[in-house]
């Protein structure tokens, strides 16, 4: 008799051993699905209030890439005297500023669209340098008009290419 009872107790154990494990398997299933649930919940309010944010970033950084552009800067910025150097650090000064007002902007971009920003900039800051120095250029006006005939010649600048990159992250969020 004892016999028959240790195997109904071995059979009713492990039957509540199977039944407790098939339990435990569906509730923790059920636990990561709402887990999983929640997080999407979370990342879709998250991405509902940060998505304007971001686009203003974007708009602000291809307004950045235009103002920084040669032939802006130089419409908007003209000599003041004849001083060649003069108008060369106001030139510079006036990209360092716009850059320096929209710095934050990087956080809400990929850091290879913000190096391509950062690369526009210092290539029209170098570009800038470079003209001043040559022997032609005697004063502000003349600096100012061999930019603008440079520009002409120039097919694709970095600024719009950094344009391109930011219009091409940009559809990646739709």
């Amino acid at each position: 008799m004892t016999d028959l009872n240790f195997s109904i107790l071995v059979s009713f154990f492990l039957s509540s051993l199977i039944v407790g494990g098939v339990a435990f398997y569906f509730f923790k299933t059920h636990v990561e699905h709402l887990q999983q649930k929640s997080k999407l919940e979370i990342k879709r309010r998250y991405q509902k209030e940060t998505l304007p944010i971001r686009l203003q970033a974007y708009e602000r950084l291809a307004l950045l890439t235009e103002r920084l552009s040669l032939g802006s800067l130089l419409n908007r910025v003209k000599p003041i005297g004849n001083d060649k150097n003069a108008y060369e650090n106001l030139l510079i000064r006036t990209v360092d500023q716009e850059f320096e007002h929209n710095l934050v902007q990087q956080i809400y971009v990929s850091s290879q669209c913000w190096n391509i920003i950062k690369t526009a900039k210092n290539t029209t800051i170098s570009k800038i340098r470079k003209t001043n120095m040559s022997e032609n250029i005697t004063d502000a006006h003349k600096l100012r008009e061999t930019l603008l005939r440079d520009l002409l010649d120039q097919d694709n600048s970095p600024n719009e290419i950094a344009l391109q990159v930011i219009k091409k992250e940009l559809k990646t969020l739709f």
